[in-house]
């Protein structure tokens, strides 16, 4: 494993930028990379949400400097989603999750489709008055995010921001960095239960973590200039991408 550090961190270079720049974890990135290393499923998802953890943390302190945050917004999305960190953590030893992949992926790839093909009714976006149906709507996504981030080790950033941006209407700019900040406080909970439990490689977790602190600083800044139909597209092909590699794992029959 030591001769992979070199690699391992620049891979938590790439994926920090990358999750750093739409709000997400980078995990879709370091996760493939850990199976390849033939960890157990457990190791990765848990190795990957150290890593995962370190990004969010670079990532809102960047963030916070630039006065990006909404705090009661990403507090009480946060407050949803750390006890289904916790049920993730637990759950990653005895669930098998390949039954559930083939859904998580269609809701990625519809979330992704809206994204692309339907930009217009988010440019320019501001915030809007919620219902009480869409609060539980949310608190309920961010629950389950809470779930996805610990059980499979990707962030729960691919569920917060589209929430924010499909049913919330934040625009991009905001749904980012909030998301840094959920995804920080989520994935300290998720960590820190999967470590009770004795999952994570810390030298693979330690290597990546040094490669995706750096990443998320340089993804908050690069995010600062780029427009908000970019970071769409780039969010929306992301989603797709995902939903991809999950679709293709359930037909092949691939453990993560």
């Amino acid at each position: 494993m030591y001769e992979l550090v070199p690699i391992l961190i620049i891979i938590g270079l790439g994926a920090g930028t990358l999750g750093s720049i739409v709000g997400v974890g980078g995990g879709v990135i370091m996760v493939p990379a850990l199976t390849l290393l033939g960890l157990q499923p457990t190791q990765i998802s848990s190795t990957s949400l150290v890593a995962v953890s370190a990004t969010s943390v670079s990532s809102t302190v960047e963030y916070s400097r630039q006065r990006r945050l909404d705090y009661k917004l990403s507090l009480a999305m946060a407050a949803a989603a750390v006890p289904g960190a916790l049920v993730g953590a637990f759950l990653s030893k005895y669930f098998t999750p390949e039954s559930f992949r083939l859904d998580f992926a269609i809701v990625l790839a519809l979330a992704g489709l809206y994204i692309l093909y339907k930009k217009s009714v988010l440019r320019e976006k501001e915030e809007k008055k919620t219902s009480a149906v869409k609060y539980v709507v949310v608190g309920v996504s961010c629950f389950g995010a809470g779930i996805i981030s610990s059980l499979f080790g990707v962030g729960g950033g691919i569920i917060f921001v589209p929430v924010m941006l499909l049913l919330l209407g934040i625009r991009m700019h905001r749904a980012a960095p909030n998301s840094q900040l959920i995804l920080m406080i989520t994935s300290i909970a998720g960590v820190a239960a999967h470590a009770y439990l004795g999952h994570p490689d810390y030298l693979a977790a330690a290597a990546l973590s040094v490669g995706a602190f750096a990443g998320g600083q340089v993804g908050a800044r690069l995010s600062r200039k780029a427009q908000d139909s970019f970071l769409q597209n780039l969010l929306g092909i992301f989603l797709l991408a995902v939903a991809g590699k999950f679709i293709y794992d359930w037909f092949s029959g691939t453990r993560i």
